[in-house]
């Protein structure tokens, strides 16, 4: 679960700030981010949460935020499967409220321009290096075919597979992933060397043209990201070091804190 828990944590940062709203089930007050298009059918963990937040709220009754329990569940996900681990502060408090339409518009896109990325991260008081660190994450879990699909058939409209792309990946991929609808829900490994490992593998395959997404493969392409890919591929530890840093940066965007949000008992439901 390390990959969905981790993209479960950045789903709800990148929209509005780390406040749990991604938890929130849909009421007749509000759509959530749980059926927002990035997430329908894809984002995962959410009962990992709620076991974890049951066994808290036993202990100690309204006294931890499921904010806060996401936000450390992604630290120690990523700490079991061999990744870095960094300092969490505590005390983030729940949202009362969640936007489909935020979750639509601030989670960047697999297949949008790196231009508009950069800008939801910067956005959000992130910069380009936090952009090539965070994007690292891809180096565990899967992507489902419909998000790079169009990489394998059909490249911008042009009626062939992205030049690009490595021949062998690319047939590769087109067995997972046959030019039909049906096979739109597939997974393949966002890192099909070391897929269960947190290694620096991802930023390897970006320099021999092995990425997933276009989104991944497009930071070796630009001259604002491409110095920092090339230099995470030779060296994990300096990765490591970065990827930790800009996870204490996004776990502190846009916290509530003091009288704002509440403490929820169940996180899928405000109190």
């Amino acid at each position: 679960m390390a990959a969905s828990l981790l993209r479960l944590h950045f789903h709800d940062c990148i929209v509005n700030g780390c406040d749990a709203s991604v938890l929130l089930d849909d009421t007749r007050y509000f759509t959530g981010e749980k059926n927002a298009l990035p997430n329908r059918n894809s984002l995962r963990g959410f009962e990992v949460i709620d076991n974890i937040k049951d066994l808290v709220e036993r202990q100690c009754p309204s006294t931890v935020s499921c904010a806060d329990i996401l936000t450390l569940a992604a630290r120690e996900a990523i700490d079991l499967v061999g990744g870095p681990s960094w300092p969490v502060a505590l005390g983030r408090r729940d949202a009362v409220t969640t936007s489909q339409t935020a979750a639509d518009q601030q989670i960047p896109s697999p297949i949008e321009p790196l231009e508009n990325i950069i800008a939801k991260f910067v956005s959000k008081g992130l910069e380009i290096r936090d952009v090539v660190a965070l994007s690292g994450g891809h180096t565990i879990g899967f992507a489902q075919c419909f998000t790079f699909k169009r990489r394998l058939f059909d490249f911008k409209g042009s009626g062939r597979p992205d030049p690009l792309l490595d021949n062998f990946l690319l047939s590769k991929l087109q067995n997972i992933c046959p030019n039909r609808d049906a096979s739109n829900r597939n997974l393949a490994p966002l890192d099909a060397t070391t897929n269960l490992m947190f290694d620096n593998e991802y930023y390897r395959n970006l320099v021999y043209n092995t990425g997933l997404l276009e989104s991944d493969q497009a930071l070796i392409m630009d001259r604002r990201t491409s110095g920092l890919v090339y230099y995470y591929s030779n060296n994990q530890n300096s990765f490591y070091n970065d990827f930790a840093e800009s996870m204490v940066k996004l776990s502190n965007v846009g916290v509530l804190t003091g009288m704002k949000g509440q403490i929820r008992k169940k996180c899928g439901s405000v109190n």
